[in-house]
């Protein structure tokens, strides 16, 4: 657990920090989820990575391949990431993408609560949303699979759809108006 005076970090920096292939890729990844900086992607890759050396563990039988392969086969069906019986060699290509789909920011836009992730994050952090009936202002809370049926809102909210922006005057006619 550690004292309470050192926080551990829970995210690890990639290595090549300024390739700029990664931070175009992870660029992307941050606009599609709606994600507020790359400290919250690199979360998820960490996690994902533990994830990883866990069933590479396995696979190298080194460790009690039963009781860790069923602990990890439970978390990750429990999340939704995996469905059905899925072997340790599927569970290496896990993609980013599995981990922000269980976001409660991703399922809150999926379920058509809000109208962009954006918005999701907001409604979230200004506490219009709840989990089972409580309140969560957290978007990066990730949603089982028996909780996913359960958000709403928390509070009384009317989300209008999107109007057709009227289109604004072009320069040259409001200079021509003007003269």
């Amino acid at each position: 657990m550690g004292a309470p005076r050192r926080n551990r970090s829970k995210y690890e920096k990639p290595k090549a920090i300024w390739n700029v292939i990664r931070i175009k890729a992870d660029n992307e990844l941050i606009d599609a989820y709606g994600l507020r900086n790359m400290k919250e992607l690199w979360k998820v890759q960490t996690e994902l990575s533990r994830l990883r050396s866990n069933v590479r563990r396995m696979l190298s039988g080194s460790s009690t391949k039963t009781e860790m392969q069923e602990a990890v086969m439970a978390r990750l069906k429990k999340l939704g990431a995996v469905s059905g019986e899925v072997d340790l060699e599927a569970l290496l290509e896990l993609k980013e993408n599995v981990l922000l789909e269980r976001r409660l920011q991703s399922i809150v836009f999926r379920k058509g609560l809000a109208r962009s992730m954006k918005q999701a994050r907001q409604l979230i952090t200004h506490g219009f949303i709840a989990v089972n009936g409580i309140k969560v202002n957290r978007p990066g809370y990730t949603v089982g699979v028996e909780e996913e049926h359960k958000i709403g809102y928390y509070k009384p909210i009317v989300i209008e759809p999107k109007k057709p922006e009227e289109a604004a005057p072009k320069v040259e006619e409001q200079v021509k108006q003007e003269a």
